[in-house]
């Protein structure tokens, strides 16, 4: 299992001196969970694994002498890019995001259950999924996302959307930290990001974006909107990657960008990734037939979202695993940039 450079690790040692730094360590786990009395002194942590694919933290599964559970923590990077900063305490909005939920039946189903948490430690502790995988298979050439798992989705949303919610964390650097990588990085002409080593010859069709004027007053509008207060509790990284299957089902996870906000952005995002995923003209009808709107919702930004994800995701840092050629992106690229200029997702 792959270890941070010592300088990260020293770093965060030097800013946190009283915080327990996490790794795949079994002793020193055992001793921190023992000491917080989430283990009592028969327990004791006998293995720890990589769950999965993870971008913002560090995640590890506790195999234990009498049960499993899964360790988060937040350090003052991305873990999947450390050379990008991040804010540390961003376990506040997702540890308040499953106490709200907890309140409601069908959304409580989706989720794994928070048994732990420790603000001084920037660490969570959550049930385990188990023998599970995420979504993201559907980037793969001819996967098909069936009616049912994608009907459990909408529902989650749905329900999310409608919940009346007074008070929440207004987890703003994560929003700052998304939106620099949503509306402005992409769009940036010499950001320092090599698209060329990502594909030969993406960054010349990048530029085309990059100096349009017109995607940068989009962009810019949508994103000031993103930073605004909005009426519905969203979830924030609504991706394959945030979509877990495992025997008794569908769960969502990762609401470590979740904020009060506007539904279209999680519904832009589903829309985005579903295209990407190449799921075609009738999915993503079945998304806008089948989700439950809230009044004041806008398929105007609908679109504009969508696109702008569509876009970042083919232009930013954060690449997913796409099987296309570079004429096959370019043509994506155009019907994104026409999703968000034209305030209107066309389906042929």
């Amino acid at each position: 299992m792959e270890e941070l450079p010592k300088e990260y690790i020293e770093q965060f040692k030097k800013q946190f001196p009283n915080a327990f730094f996490l790794s795949y360590d079994t002793a020193a786990l055992t001793h921190f969970l023992q000491e917080k009395d989430f283990m009592d002194a028969g327990e004791k942590v006998e293995k720890l694994e990589k769950p999965g694919e993870g971008n913002m933290n560090f995640v590890v599964r506790a195999i234990t002498n009498q049960r499993s559970f899964i360790v988060k923590q937040a350090r003052p990077w991305v873990e999947k890019y450390p050379q990008i900063h991040a804010p540390v305490n961003r376990n506040k909005a997702e540890t308040a995001y499953y106490k709200v939920i907890k309140s409601n039946s069908l959304l409580e189903s989706f989720s794994p259950l928070l048994l732990f948490s420790d603000k001084k430690h920037f660490i969570a502790i959550y049930s385990d999924l188990g023998n599970s995988r995420d979504f993201t298979h559907l980037y793969e050439p001819e996967q098909i996302f069936l009616d049912k798992p994608l009907n459990k989705l909408l529902a989650y949303l749905s329900e999310l959307h409608a919940l009346e919610i007074k008070d929440f964390p207004e987890n703003k650097a994560m929003r700052e930290l998304n939106h620099e990588h949503i509306f402005k990085y992409p769009f940036v002409q010499d950001n320092g990001f090599d698209l060329n080593g990502i594909q030969d010859g993406l960054e010349e069709v990048a530029l085309k974006y990059k100096t349009d004027l017109a995607v940068k007053e989009k962009t810019t509008y949508l994103g000031d909107l993103y930073l605004s207060k909005g009426k519905s509790l969203i979830h924030g990284d609504f991706y394959p990657g945030s979509w877990v299957a495992n025997k008794t089902g569908i769960k969502v996870i990762d609401p470590e960008f979740s904020f009060l906000g506007y539904a279209e952005f999680d519904i832009g995002v589903l829309i985005a990734h579903l295209y990407l995923a190449g799921q075609g003209v009738d999915t993503i009808q079945h998304v806008l037939n089948h989700y439950i709107k809230p009044t004041y919702f806008d398929i105007k930004l609908v679109a504009g979202f969508a696109g702008t994800e569509i876009m970042r995701r083919l232009l930013g840092v954060a690449q997913l695993p796409l099987p296309f050629s570079l004429e096959k992106k370019e043509e994506i690229l155009v019907k994104a940039s026409n999703w968000l200029l034209n305030d209107e997702i066309v389906l042929e």
